[in-house]
């Protein structure tokens, strides 16, 4: 080692260790306990978390790498969705558009996302935490508003939007992020009850289950599936017993089944999804599904080329939307699909890491928070890649980062906003800063 690096970082022996804790120890006001010498942002003889001169913790800023991979994701969004939907003009369905009607649209909410992403970066998560009952009562009074006749939007026989003139908005987008943060206050505040089935976990699944209620009606069971993953998941995290949780599991996998069940269109789809070449499928249930799997073996290895793909010309519904992934693999090939995989994968994983981070420094809520984000994304970024693959039964959701919609697009950069918020005040309290 040179003598400049030893100089920048001196080892320390036992002795200097020991001498360290005792000047640290004798530094404490009187009468404050020892114990709070080992809560200081320094780890002796290992990596330190100290604030230096150099870089005040008031700038310290965010993880990055999140940040480029979610911008990097939504760049390709819009390339996709502009090669997906540029032959829609075509289409009588859509009537006299312009090639760019859907890109621009899309472009567009993904600035509006940006503003929103930058409001809800500035509010910490304190302010968060206050705001969840009343961000909870606030989706239910949206997903309410939706079912009334005049003012919901129906769309493909399904009453799931609010116009806004500019835009079509989905509350059921917002019920999303209202859930998780209220379930993550909610486990915060039932953290000396979380044993006992019904003081912890029956008044969440009662709440969970009036969402369901409303979104059935819409219908939309793709979004109450994606909230009751999210519900689970910080419940299970937030440390609720293992037979409750599992149990609560076993009866919300029999509620759906019975849904599937007595659903004749929804029982249908199953059908049609175990077998989508069948002469009673191909041009019913299983028309999109079959179609997709073209695509995807169109593709083959490294795909046709960008805006090549022969599926998006109007043989595939929904290319531009809940079949994205269909386009991708036409056009780039398993390759394509493949890198698209491993950055959800990685996204995911680097946002549950900053959950666990906020949980080891006793931010329980933001930890929960940032799970949550996590297990929202993963999930419904697998079921939509899963059924684009024929893995999994049709449901129209999409990808998040990536389809085109802009309510998904909104409230996806907010989630982020809030996680990357998460991260920016790990920093600052690991650097002796004040959250």
């Amino acid at each position: 080692m040179s003598a400049s690096n030893t100089s920048a970082a001196p080892a320390r022996t036992p002795a200097a260790a020991g001498l360290l804790q005792r000047l640290v120890a004798r530094l404490l006001p009187a009468g404050e306990p020892r114990a709070a010498a080992d809560v200081l942002p320094v780890r002796v003889g290992g990596t330190e978390y100290r604030q230096t001169a150099a870089t005040p913790a008031r700038v310290l800023g965010f993880d990055q790498a999140l940040l480029w991979v979610v911008v990097l994701l939504l760049a390709f969004s819009v390339v996709m969705v502009y090669s997906a939907s540029i032959a829609m003009p075509d289409n009588p369905r859509f009537g006299a558009i312009a090639p760019t009607h859907f890109v621009v649209r899309h472009a567009v909410a993904i600035g509006v996302g940006f503003v929103a992403a930058l409001f809800a970066f500035q509010v910490s998560m304190n302010a968060w935490e206050r705001m969840a009952p009343w961000l909870f009562v606030l989706s239910l009074v949206l997903l309410i508003a939706v079912l009334i006749p005049h003012v919901g939007t129906v769309v493909n026989g399904a009453r799931r939007w609010l116009s806004l003139g500019i835009m079509n908005f989905q509350p059921s987008e917002l019920a999303k992020f209202a859930v998780l943060i209220y379930a993550a206050d909610y486990m915060v505040r039932k953290m000396e009850v979380k044993e006992r089935f019904f003081r912890a976990v029956l008044p969440m699944a009662a709440a969970v289950a009036v969402v369901g209620a409303l979104l059935l009606a819409e219908p939309d069971m793709g979004a109450f599936m994606v909230i009751a993953v999210i519900a689970m998941g910080i419940l299970f995290l937030g440390g609720v017993n293992a037979r409750m949780f599992f149990l609560i599991a076993l009866i919300l996998v029999l509620a759906f089944a019975a849904m599937v069940w007595l659903s004749p269109w929804r029982r249908e789809r199953i059908f049609a999804y175990l077998d989508p070449f069948s002469e009673a499928h191909a041009l019913g249930k299983g028309y999109q599904l079959s179609h997709a799997l073209i695509a995807i073996g169109r593709g083959e290895v490294f795909g046709v080329g960008l805006g090549g793909s022969v599926e998006k010309l109007h043989w595939l519904p929904e290319a531009h939307t809940d079949f994205l992934l269909a386009v991708i693999g036409e056009e780039f090939g398993l390759v394509g699909v493949l890198v698209l995989i491993v950055a959800f994968l990685w996204m995911t994983r680097r946002i549950m890491h900053i959950g666990r981070q906020a949980i080891a420094l006793d931010r329980v809520f933001s930890g929960l928070v940032a799970q949550g984000v996590a297990i929202w994304m993963g999930f419904q970024a697998f079921i939509n890649m899963g059924v684009n693959l024929g893995a999994l039964p049709t449901k129209g959701l999409t990808l998040p980062l990536m389809s085109f919609g802009g309510s998904a697009i909104l409230m996806n950069l907010v989630a982020i906003a809030v996680v990357l918020r998460v991260d920016y005040e790990n920093k600052l309290l690991m650097r002796g800063g004040r959250a």
